[in-house]
């Protein structure tokens, strides 16, 4: 056992507080170094504990019970506490005169044995007993998960946001399905007074519930952060991708107050990557959330602060500091910002897809949803290095995986290597020249209308998920109209900025905007979210720590 909060537990249960302590004594003294023993004197209180105890995913290996009390007898104690945890085993304590009462409980509520009092010497006349019924438990015991449940429908919406939160945050949780594991799923139900309607229930740690929540309830059941803890930085970064977390990482660690803030989790798209092998010094190649996880760390070990959920939707600037509005109707200030917003996939313009986007239909996604496309048929819409590597991670589950691309084949826009892993698995199948017509289903995605454009022809497939990887659009629509953006939405910085109709005529600073300003001086923007950015995770890694470079020197110049 690594923590004595992880032992089993032993519960004991005497109206008479002298006995009481014996028992508690003697536990300890046998039994203290495997098990946490615990002990109550009220029935009524000793099923509470057992009810918050199972709350909390605690496991119960043994309750030794007393068996006269005035509340309760300690056979009706024991039947009660049966059907909270039926693996544990049941003693009775019991005086020479209830004998034949303890022997009647053995058949009547599967009594594991009853120890006459006194107990003395407890090393013959009570360890051996005991030893005897823990080792027998311990043969079947499989630890519980520890850690947040979700219950939920897998054709929920809402559940399949709470998972890719949860998911993209790093979050450890287990998935219970009222459809495939029904009779777990109302377990939980009934423990937490939850109607099938109040779904989905997440479940923490410390046995508190949150009935079909917002994301911003369970970011705060979690412990994040949504709110600032001061009023002025150096830095504020809009968006938590490779580029604003290797900004937040060089901002913290050459001194700047720096401010990172993220509208979902951390990695952007890339943090979605089930594996990323051409990243420098990752030979064996690492997946998207392992690099956010371990890049914020290394951002918090430089004193960065990390806001989320939130969302920026504004920049105003105000003399030599900008206004940094969010979503929650509060405002940060800051004399520089860095956006790195990244990109969104593109929505796939195709009927039906709203309908079961959540219920079937995912953007991204693959990691969270694989296991539930186990032994099933999968489509994946895209034909760059994201599409790839969800097909690659999705194959390991699914019974087949199909790539549809508009384009002839996947040479022109994956990854060599990727190509070639695509090749060698044998549940992959690519489709040139195919497009999605139409997405149908009951509640949930059942079949595929693709359309053949060479023959224009089209044919009808049966489809159990469909994940999207169509390019990027980049996530701009909140920011005001003088940064500038190319026609597609990018941001504009440095020379690419003469592009601009009436840039001249804004611009009042006697230099040029720095390689990654924007068309205010002070804001600056750096990866995909950039006109002209390579669309890599190095390049944006790069660009995040080049920002901080210029913000340098835009602070030192006013």
């Amino acid at each position: 056992m690594s923590t004595t909060e992880r032992k089993p537990i032993i519960l004991s249960l005497d109206d008479d507080p002298q006995v009481l302590r014996s028992i508690k004594r003697d536990l300890r003294n046998g039994f203290k170094k495997d098990y946490r023993i615990l002990s109550e004197s009220i029935p009524s209180e000793a099923l509470k504990t057992l009810e918050e105890l199972k709350k909390k995913g605690e496991n119960v290996a043994l309750l030794l019970s007393d068996q006269r009390m005035p509340e309760m007898y300690g056979v009706d104690f024991l039947e009660k506490a049966k059907p909270l945890f039926p693996e544990a085993k049941r003693v009775l304590l019991t005086a020479y005169s209830d004998k034949d009462v303890a022997i009647r409980a053995i058949n009547d509520v599967q009594l594991d044995y009853y120890l006459m009092k006194p107990w003395d010497p407890p090393e013959e006349k009570m360890y051996p007993v005991l030893e005897d019924l823990l080792d027998d438990w311990q043969v079947n015991f499989k630890p519980a998960f520890r850690g947040i449940r979700l219950v939920g429908y897998q054709y929920s919406p809402k559940s399949h946001e709470i998972k890719d939160f949860l998911a993209g945050n790093l979050i450890p949780y287990e998935w219970v399905d009222m459809d495939s594991t029904p009779a777990k799923a109302q377990e939980f139900l009934d423990l937490h007074e939850t109607q099938a309607s109040d779904l989905p229930l997440v479940i923490f740690e410390d046995g508190t519930s949150l009935k079909n929540p917002t994301i911003q309830d369970v970011a705060s059941g979690i412990g994040l952060q949504p709110s600032a803890q001061y009023d002025l930085y150096d830095v504020v970064i809009v968006g938590a991708g490779p580029a604003g977390l290797a900004a937040a990482v060089y901002g913290g660690s050459e001194g700047l107050k720096t401010l990172l803030i993220e509208r979902r989790a951390p990695g952007g798209q890339a943090g979605t990557s089930s594996r990323i092998e051409n990243y420098l010094g990752f030979p064996k190649g690492l997946s998207g959330a392992e690099l956010s996880r371990r890049a914020l760390a290394q951002a918090e070990r430089f004193g960065i602060e990390f806001l989320s959920p939130q969302e920026v939707v504004g920049i105003e600037v105000e003399g030599n500091y900008k206004k940094i509005r969010l979503g929650d109707g509060s405002c940060i200030n800051s004399r520089a910002v860095v956006i790195t917003t990244g990109v969104d996939y593109r929505k796939l313009p195709a009927n039906g897809v709203d309908q079961f986007t959540g219920a079937g239909i995912y953007y991204g996604a693959a990691m969270t949803e694989a296991n539930a496309c186990r032994n099933q048929v999968v489509y994946v819409v895209g034909g760059g290095n994201s599409a790839g590597q969800g097909a690659v991670y999705l194959s390991k589950f699914a019974k087949e995986v199909h790539i549809l691309i508009r384009k002839q084949d996947l040479t022109s826009s994956m990854s060599s290597y990727l190509i070639d892993q695509i090749n060698g698995i044998d549940n992959i199948q690519v489709h040139g020249r195919r497009q999605v017509l139409e997405a149908k289903g009951d509640g949930k995605l059942e079949q595929l209308c693709i359309q053949n454009l060479e023959s224009d022809g089209s044919m009808e497939e049966e489809a159990n998920a469909l994940f999207i990887f169509i390019g990027a659009r980049p996530y701009t629509d909140w920011v005001p109209d003088d940064l500038y953006r190319n026609k597609r939405g990018f941001i504009l910085t440095g020379r690419d900025l003469n592009q601009a109709e009436d840039f001249s005529k804004t611009w009042k600073l006697d230099r040029e905007p720095y390689l990654l300003e924007t068309g205010r001086p002070g804001v600056f923007a750096a990866g995909d979210v950039r006109a002209g950015a390579m669309n890599r995770v190095a390049s944006a890694v790069g660009e995040g720590a080049m920002a901080i470079k210029f913000v340098h020197e835009f602070l030192a110049e006013t």
